[in-house]
């Protein structure tokens, strides 16, 4: 599969977990994945990361920090 689909005439990029590096069974983001905005960048996590680190994620802190 390449790194790129197109679906009806948009490019979709691989979703990818921001903190582990986890893919998506099949390039779309699952309901139970998480996006949060940070330093002005989106960035995506996976249903794992998303539940150990769910108050950082509310509390809006960094991803550095945790």
């Amino acid at each position: 599969m390449s790194a790129q689909q197109t679906d009806g005439g948009q490019t979709r990029e691989p979703v990818v977990c921001a903190h582990c590096g986890t893919r998506s069974p099949d390039d779309r983001m699952p309901l139970t994945w998480v996006t949060s905005v940070e330093d002005g960048r989106r960035r995506t996590y996976c249903e794992r990361c998303a539940r150990d680190n769910l108050r950082a994620i509310e509390g809006k802190l960094d991803s550095a920090w945790w």
